[in-house]
């Protein structure tokens, strides 16, 4: 069994990067710190993330709800959310490729970053106007601890109200009906899963691991899942 809980592969670029659990617990925690500690967000403020299934990702989701923060994905309009109507957001999280085509739908904030997704978290080298490139702003607060106390399961995970306990109970059932279990490894096509409760929380709250597949492929598929001791394809 890899010691690895999240494998990512882009068989665009032949990238693959593997984080332990330690590897994504340091880049959540610098994305907490980063939101609570330097830009001063307290439990309760919400931020947007419309970013597609990445190891980044994770560190972005998983350090904001370490900090309290009430996440979005990209229902603006059913949060009451949007670029002209409604309260902004706390910070925001965009994919680079993604700043012109969905500028315009994406509510502002008081802080915004942007992912280039480069390989081995490289920085973003063209970052647009009013945004921090987030691999930049993250690294300085690598090796800053978790936030104390964790999260309560009755605080919100969701800009719409779901809580934590709500949230995790979804995951875990996705989990059961597809027979995951502890130790198991989930390999997932990041085009047909892009909802982080399917390609992130609900493996992880079933205690198995992911290798994230982008671009797949499927040539690769048969070797890949054997090198990677999977258990389920996704």
């Amino acid at each position: 069994m890899s010691a690895e809980l999240v494998t990512f592969y882009d068989d665009a670029s032949g990238e693959r990067v593997g984080l332990t659990p330690a590897d994504l617990g340091v880049w959540a925690a610098a994305t907490a710190e980063l939101l609570a500690g330097e830009c001063g967000l307290p439990r309760g403020s919400r931020a947007g993330v419309l970013l597609p299934p990445h190891w980044q990702t994770a560190a972005v989701l998983l350090g904001a709800w370490a900090a309290g923060i009430e996440v979005s994905f990209r229902g603006w309009a059913t949060a009451g959310l949007g670029p002209d109507t409604g309260p902004a957001l706390d910070a925001t999280f965009v994919e680079r490729r993604r700043v012109g085509s969905w500028l315009d739908d994406v509510p502002p904030a008081r802080h915004q970053f942007v992912l280039g997704l480069a390989p081995s978290g490289a920085p973003t080298t063209d970052v647009p106007d009013g945004y921090r490139d987030y691999a930049q702003a993250a690294r300085p607060h690598l090796g800053a601890p978790p936030p104390a106390g964790g999260v309560g399961v009755g605080e919100k995970a969701t800009v719409d109200g779901t809580t934590f306990g709500e949230y995790g109970a979804v995951a875990a059932e996705i989990a059961h009906s597809r027979g995951i279990g502890s130790g198991d490894r989930v390999l997932i096509d990041t085009a047909a899963h892009e909802e982080p409760l399917i390609w992130l929380m609900a493996p992880l709250t079933a205690g198995a691991s992911i290798v994230l597949c982008a671009n797949v492929d499927h040539s690769l598929l048969d070797e890949r899942i054997a090198a990677e001791a999977v258990t389920h394809v996704w």
